[in-house]
């Protein structure tokens, strides 16, 4: 039989998946609450310490709460398709398997190297995004800094003329995650959720101490008319009214990021059907109640012209130290709670990306290293390591900018399929047993595709180029090697 481009993965395949015992199995040690913490360990990180302001200086001022209320809208649609695949299908692989039992398989490998943009590269960014913060922990405790060119990237020249030679902090904290998450999932949840407790509590005290601090003047208008704002590289914004809000949302998205790496833990839950919609829609919850207070509460302490001039770096500590007297060292719990925050959402993104190839390997569509398990810690330590190598190369010595909004339009792309995959199971395995159902089906995957599209169309043409890019360097390998190598494909030869 002729080679099956859009073959699909059968679902009674998918499911004793899910029982099997062998040596390449996941150990399953992950329970509901462990599942929230690690959503919330990936979520709470970047983009709300770093991003609000952003999106408050360059698009939408106070209104931002409304953009945070918009991109949480469209993840909460994306989490309930999230949350039925999950449950019906409790596999490693996240949108990969999704799509690899619902669109076939080019449309399976399409989304899995996809999930590298979100993952990996996500990964790095954040950890160069770690590595600026370490400099500012070290200034703010003891006095001390990195000298510029071993934070930085060949790439990078200070105002001084400085020229960066490699981001030793980022690959350091890399480093470390990694062998964390070969010693194990059980541990790398422990230490997970440690930091998720640690930097929900600095959130919950600004958000309490900051209220009383709030001047109403920094709300007017808390939806300011529609203009464009040229910030300091010469980029213009669509600022105010409902474009500014949408703009807003879709940079802000980023903060969202990392709900969708629950999934690729289902093999190591406890009781996936159950737990997989409680850790996904669980984690999504919390953090969008918190962001949107988290937003409110940072607008009306400071102003949009804070986050424009002399806040727009460390702009929560800035407005802390700037209009909060006495709370000098909630400034500085802040920093510490912005490491604890990157770390989490580094480790979190790290064992999604391994997960995925897991799954990919064992179709046969990456090789069968990424699949290899770890005879006592039952992990897939050889894909840790190769990821290592490839997120630490990109985080020492490639500036965090470039990418970074890729990883939100990879992983936007990814919600729009998993959208469409779950609209496509309800008519073709209509019968299947749902732990969890999707409510109003089709109109919630309808409306995740139309904001998650809205947002990709708000980050403009040159990511979507990026993106294509991309895609067709991972059309290449798929038709080199991984058609080839296809085990569904080759029992159906």
């Amino acid at each position: 039989m002729a080679y099956k481009l859009w073959i699909t993965k059968p679902i009674a395949a998918l499911m004793q998946e899910t029982t099997e015992t062998h040596e390449h199995s996941l150990k399953r040690t992950l329970s509901a609450w462990a599942l929230i913490a690690l959503g919330i360990g990936a979520i709470i990180g970047a983009g709300l310490f770093v991003r609000t302001a952003a999106a408050a200086a360059n698009n939408a001022g106070p209104s931002v709460t409304y953009g945070f209320m918009v991109a949480g809208l469209g993840c909460a649609f994306a989490g309930l398709c999230y949350a039925e695949f999950a449950s019906m299908i409790p596999i490693a692989g996240s949108a990969y398997t999704y799509s690899y039992a619902t669109m076939g398989e080019f449309i399976a490998w399409i989304i899995g190297w996809d999930l590298v943009l979100e993952y990996a590269v996500g990964a790095a960014t954040v950890g160069i995004a770690w590595s600026e913060y370490l400099n500012k922990f070290l200034d703010q405790f003891f006095g001390v800094s990195i000298p510029y060119e071993w934070y930085h990237s060949p790439f990078e020249t200070s105002m001084s003329g400085v020229h960066g030679i490699m981001n030793i902090p980022a690959l350091f904290i890399i480093l470390v995650l990694t062998m964390l998450l070969i010693r194990g999932m059980r541990e790398s949840a422990f230490v997970n959720g440690i930091i998720v407790i640690t930097k929900v509590a600095i959130v919950l005290l600004f958000i309490g101490l900051g209220w009383s601090y709030i001047n109403p003047v920094n709300h007017t208008p808390f939806i300011p008319d529609p203009t464009i704002y040229t910030d300091g590289a010469g980029v213009d914004h669509n600022y105010g009214g409902i474009l500014g809000i949408l703009g807003a949302a879709g940079v802000v998205f980023f903060a969202f990021i990392g709900f969708d790496a629950v999934s690729t833990a289902a093999q190591e839950a406890k009781n996936p059907k159950r737990d997989m919609p409680i850790g996904i829609l669980g984690s999504l919850a919390i953090c969008t109640v918190l962001y949107i207070l988290f937003a409110y509460v940072l607008t009306g302490v400071g102003s949009v012209n804070d986050f424009r001039t002399s806040g727009k770096e460390a702009s929560v500590a800035y407005a802390i130290q700037t209009y909060m007297t006495g709370y000098g060292w909630l400034a500085k719990l802040v920093t510490v709670a912005i490491l604890a925050g990157f770390s989490s959402v580094i480790l979190v993104m790290l064992m999604g990306q391994s997960r995925v190839f897991y799954s990919m390997s064992r179709d046969g569509l990456v090789p069968k290293i990424f699949s290899a398990v770890h005879p006592k810690f039952k992990t897939p330590y050889k894909s840790n390591w190769l990821f290592f190598a490839f997120v630490g190369f990109f985080a020492a010595f490639i500036p965090g900018d470039i990418v970074g909004d890729m990883t939100s339009i990879g992983t936007l792309f990814a919600f729009i399929l998993v959208c469409i995959g779950v609209w496509i199971m309800r008519v073709k395995h209509p019968d299947l047993k749902r732990e969890f159902k999707t409510p109003l089906v089709p109109l919630v995957p309808v409306l995740g595709i139309v904001v998650c599209g809205a947002m990709i169309y708000g980050l403009g043409w040159t990511n979507w180029l990026r993106l294509g890019i991309w895609l067709a360097i991972g059309l290449v390998i798929y038709f080199l090697y991984s058609r080839k190598n296809s085990l569904l494909n080759k029992g159906n030869k």
